[in-house]
């Protein structure tokens, strides 16, 4: 969508709010023996204070209140009482709701406990190209720009790119155009325009580029099994820096 008014802005960062905040209640409950079941059922405890409904579950029907993936799962992870998180695990939280018709979109991931070098590297390497990139995404400048900026930090470390995942326009529903692609499409010629409302979300792993949909039906994990990243915001396109909704 397209902010057209204040009321519009006011609205969705109400709903981003909710999500962002579940978001976090989550991420300080992480700790080994706790299910993602256990994890799930605190976002939903925020997200109803907030009067807000699950987005998976109100577009897609999804099993669950938020979307929790470890490991080699990179999104969609379906909210388990048999995946107990250990120590040494990548979990992703990846939250979204809507509240009067607003959507938002927010996700991050996270270490238990202490990790290898190598993964430290991917989470700090992941969250800096979802940083650069919502730099880069300004009104007038071209939507490739972001693919371009997130390539370009995942090469600098030796990381890969994930080429079939990536943001999306919100604010109306949960997926909207445009695609936000994490690669540069060279000859795409679509420009960012001001008040634009999308989510920018690198994927990156420490080898494959493209997943496989589990036998659940939701879960999607990287094709050689590698560890994955994801760090997500909605945000408001500027002339300048973006308007940050679930920071």
């Amino acid at each position: 969508m397209t902010i057209e008014h204040d009321d519009d802005l006011a609205a969705l960062k109400r709903a981003a709010r909710a999500a962002a905040e579940a978001r976090d209640a989550m991420a300080r409950a992480l700790a080994p023996g706790l299910t993602t079941a256990d994890l799930d059922a605190i976002g939903r405890d925020v997200l109803r204070a907030h009067g807000a409904r699950s987005a998976p579950q109100v577009a897609y029907d999804f099993p669950g209140w938020t979307c929790i993936s470890v490991n080699d799962a990179i999104a969609h992870g379906i909210p388990s009482n048999k995946v107990v998180i250990r120590a040494g695990d990548l979990v992703n939280i990846d939250v979204s709701c809507v509240i009067d018709g607003y959507w938002a979109d927010c996700g991050a991931s996270y270490a238990v406990g202490d990790v290898s070098s190598r993964a430290k590297l991917l989470l700090w390497a992941t969250k800096k190209a979802q940083e650069e990139a919502m730099q880069a995404a300004r009104a007038g400048e071209p939507l490739r720009m972001i693919g371009r900026t997130v390539e370009r930090r995942a090469k600098r470390h030796g990381l890969r790119v994930v080429r079939t995942l990536g943001g999306h326009g919100v604010g109306r529903h949960i997926h909207e155009d445009p695609h936000v692609s994490n690669v540069e499409h060279r000859f795409d010629r679509t420009r960012l325009h001001e008040g634009l409302v999308m989510t920018i979300e690198p994927f990156l792993t420490l080898g494959a580029t493209d997943v496989f949909e589990d036998r659940d039906g939701w879960t999607l994990r990287t094709t050689d099994r590698s560890l994955g990243a994801q760090f997500e915001h909605t945000l408001v396109v500027t002339k300048g820096a973006p308007i940050v909704l679930t920071a």
